[in-house]
């Protein structure tokens, strides 16, 4: 605990921490609320479908965009400007929806609620990264913590403001939200100082030494994650508990934080590449026996335990991206972590799904999960380019 306690001390933490949570929770509330919104006003769930997908795509492209202006220019102006767009936007694709306008314009409106979230996200990795080195580790697996925590919050609270009140509500929250946690980062944010920044062509980042491996590896266990996400609810679904999907992501989300939590406290010897791969192997591991479970109960034991490897995996892909990232471009290059991951996760639901319609069923939409975090593991022993070091010093810390 006193690991926790020395990050929990440092003079932005409860923001970065508090304010990120916050920010983070409409991530994990707009697509499931406009999703339920748009089916129940329009009865399609392919419209619905292509709502929510619009949004996710739209937020995905532009945060790499965001991402470099942030590092340019600071992030405080993007995060205030969005505080006051988003909200609006948000609002506007209610709008539409309850108003019955055309599909097209619903689909529209959902491309620039996507395009104006909050970057949150990006900037408060961006802002761990400029901490004390000492104190980075711990700041990386609370982070991660907190966004596993994010997941199990958020449809939650959409389903229970979904039935208490309607999916607008949830949309309503989110905007509220997604203000409350802009404002608390840009706050935290106040004293970022751009590193000069050489002309660069857009991919220059992506393709600095070391990031590409670390972006292939996330986006193909991420792919395995898509999958399962999708097979977890078809598993409920066809052993005669539909009820019980909620409860297994649940308990696999949990499982995560635990598993955050006690990593985030320890201290490694090993280097960062190292503890990648093995962690990466970690969560094929915890994958590989899944296909072959016919209980849902032994399914949630072996989630809890498989998901303990998932924080502690997130947590050392952070501080690799963090520590890899030119320093004039540690946000953009956040940015592009997720908008690659996020996409990989969705090409993995969709690859899933397609498996669980065939003979495969879900068991092959569970093998398919394994083999994307076997694929990830894989990738980090492919050899490349050795990235050039950086002096423990080199960055100007912000949040300590």
């Amino acid at each position: 605990m006193r690991a926790y306690l020395t990050v929990w001390r440092l003079p932005s933490a409860k923001t970065l921490l508090l304010a990120g949570f916050a920010g983070r929770l409409p991530s994990a509330m707009v697509p499931l609320a406009l999703l339920l919104m748009v089916q129940r006003q329009t009865g399609s769930y392919a419209v619905a479908g292509l709502a929510a997908a619009t949004l996710g795509i739209a937020s995905a492209g532009m945060a790499p965009v965001l991402g470099r202006l942030a590092d340019r220019k600071g992030p405080r102006r993007i995060l205030l400007a969005q505080s006051a767009l988003y909200p609006l936007l948000l609002g506007l694709l209610v709008g539409v929806t309850l108003g019955g306008a055309p599909e097209p314009a619903v689909i529209a409106a959902s491309a620039l609620a996507g395009a104006s979230t909050p970057l949150v996200s990006g900037t408060v990795r961006a802002l761990w990264s400029r901490t004390d080195p000492r104190s980075r580790s711990t700041a990386y697996a609370l982070d991660a913590t907190a966004t596993e925590l994010v997941f199990v919050v958020g449809p939650t609270l959409v389903a229970t403001l979904a039935v208490l009140a309607a999916p607008a509500w949830a949309m309503a929250v989110a905007g509220g939200l997604a203000v409350t946690g802009a404002l608390g980062i840009a706050r935290a944010a106040r004293s970022w100082v751009p590193e000069p920044a050489p002309s660069a062509g857009l991919f220059t980042t992506v393709l600095a030494p070391g990031i590409p491996r670390v972006l292939i590896s996330g986006s193909a266990v991420m792919l395995g994650f898509g999958a399962l996400e999708v097979a977890i609810p078809a598993f409920a679904d066809s052993s005669g508990s539909p009820a019980l999907s909620g409860l297994l992501l649940a308990v696999w989300s949990l499982g995560s934080v635990a598993g955050g939590l006690w990593f985030g406290a320890r201290v490694m010897s090993a280097s960062l590449p190292r503890q990648y791969r093995w962690l990466l192997f970690g969560v094929t591991i915890g994958l590989a026996p899944l296909a072959w479970v016919s209980s849902p109960w032994a399914l949630g034991v072996l989630l809890f335990l498989g998901g303990t490897v998932i924080a502690p995996t997130l947590t050392v892909q952070s501080s690799l991206v963090g520590s890899l990232a030119p320093v004039h471009a540690t946000t953009e290059a956040f940015t592009w972590l997720s908008t690659i991951t996020v996409g990989a996760s969705a090409v993995g639901a969709a690859l899933g799904g397609a498996l669980i319609e065939t003979s495969a069923g879900v068991p092959g939409a569970l093998v398919l999960a394994c083999a994307g975090a076997a694929a990830a593991v894989v990738v980090t022993l492919v050899p490349g380019r050795r990235p050039a070091t950086r002096p423990a010093g080199a960055r100007e810390p912000v949040a300590a």
